[in-house]
């Protein structure tokens, strides 16, 4: 084995490729940062808050549903996410992204 490739061994290169793939959608950044800010929120309070359409929202939610960075519960009609990606949590608190409540921790 060659030193780059040993050196590459220990790193999710697909996981970080689907990351900064995420991450490099305005739009699906905004609601990261929401979802980190406001865990639980639901979509229309999510759409209302982004000034975007629930349906342009709930879209994009789907995807980062699908690729397991969020997760969603069920409460009556509406519909709370989460972020379940505790890198990309680690990296928006790298970025300077903060909780609207300090004492909110992922998984909390």
């Amino acid at each position: 084995m060659t030193k780059v490739s040993s050196a590459l061994s220990d790193v999710d290169i697909a996981g970080w490729t689907r990351r900064f793939d995420l991450l490099s959608d305005p739009n699906r950044m905004e609601i990261l940062l929401s979802l980190h800010r406001t865990p639980g929120i639901f979509v229309g309070d999510l759409a209302a808050e982004l000034g975007r359409s629930e349906n342009v929202v709930s879209q994009a939610l789907r995807v980062l549903r699908r690729q397991g960075t969020v997760s969603s519960t069920r409460v009556g009609r509406a519909v709370g996410y989460r972020l379940e990606d505790h890198t990309l949590h680690d990296l928006l608190h790298w970025i300077g992204a903060e909780h609207r409540d300090p004492g909110v921790h992922l998984n909390s």
